[in-house]
């Protein structure tokens, strides 16, 4: 698993575990309530992969089951990251019945979600894996849960790029519209955010990368140039500061992500592996 993939502490995702399971629950597990005479009664069953992908949420699926009943033993068989292939087998389960099947939905939900962006992540990542560049992720993700689906690029092979707007300045276009250009935004935001927070700068020209390099931003961001266009940001930035990181954003794809990394950038950064992600098929089977 990536170095980059640090899944939050218990006390930050217990909230949202125990919200979905309170959705789905309801005023209670009709089915498995009556079935069942005892919530005592034990349970086995594994977690079978019905497609090829990278696993992640596995740590999160075992919470789930957990939260219900903490004596719940949640062993993964297939570590966190890596590939499995169809009929794996992913996961062994053993505890209370009640708990397998009272928590088989939402556990399966995050899994095959988080599983989904790892998968498509990876792929993104493959691309260019002989560069000396990065995949990163943005903000476009399912609110609520940022946290996991930036975690589960990390799995993927992604480094995570500001999780929120407290993260770092970025200096996008309606703000530059706002503050009436660029020079002007970073010479008012400059004056007042804290140490040591970054400034980066979307650029669309390569005079607006000529401002952003003069009133020194930290980050210049490429965004939606022609390729010919970012290979001159690109040389233009290396000549006149060395130190200012170079970010491409915008419309990169399986089919351009290549071309893109090859002008020299340091990061790419994608919404593609969340947005456009598949959820892997994951099913548990009752032994």
């Amino acid at each position: 698993m990536s170095k980059f993939a640090v899944l939050p502490p218990w006390v930050v995702l217990d909230p949202l575990l125990r919200g979905w399971l309170q959705e789905d629950i309801g005023r209670g597990d009709r089915t498995t309530s009556t079935l069942l005479l005892e919530d005592a009664t034990p349970g086995t069953a594994q977690w079978v992969a019905k497609a090829p992908g990278i696993i992640a949420g596995l740590r999160v699926a075992a919470r789930v089951f957990q939260l219900l009943n903490e004596k719940v033993s949640f062993v993964p068989v297939a570590e966190e990251g890596t590939k499995c292939q169809p009929g794996q087998v992913i996961a062994e389960i053993h505890g209370s019945l009640e708990a397998l099947l009272m928590g088989e939905r939402v556990a399966l939900n995050v899994a095959m979600g988080l599983s989904g962006i790892a998968t498509l992540t990876h792929i993104y990542v493959e691309q260019i894996a002989d560069l000396p560049v990065q995949l990163v992720d943005t903000r476009k993700t399912t609110p609520g849960l940022r946290l996991l689906e930036k975690y589960a690029t990390a799995v993927g092979g992604a480094i995570n790029h500001r999780m929120g707007l407290d993260d770092a300045v970025m200096i996008k276009d309606n703000h530059i519209a706002a503050a009436g250009g660029i020079a002007a935004a970073i010479t008012r935001i400059r004056a007042h955010i804290p140490y040591p927070l970054t400034i980066e700068v979307e650029t669309e020209s390569l005079e607006q990368v000529k401002t952003a390099l003069d009133h020194q931003a930290d980050i210049i961001m490429l965004d939606n140039m022609p390729v010919e266009m970012m290979r001159e940001a690109v040389q233009l930035i290396r000549q006149q500061d060395s130190r200012v990181k170079i970010e491409a954003s915008g419309n990169v794809t399986l089919q351009t992500i290549r071309a893109v990394a090859e002008t020299g950038v340091d990061y790419i950064s994608s919404s593609a592996p969340i947005t456009q992600s598949k959820w892997l098929d994951l099913s548990m089977k009752m032994r």
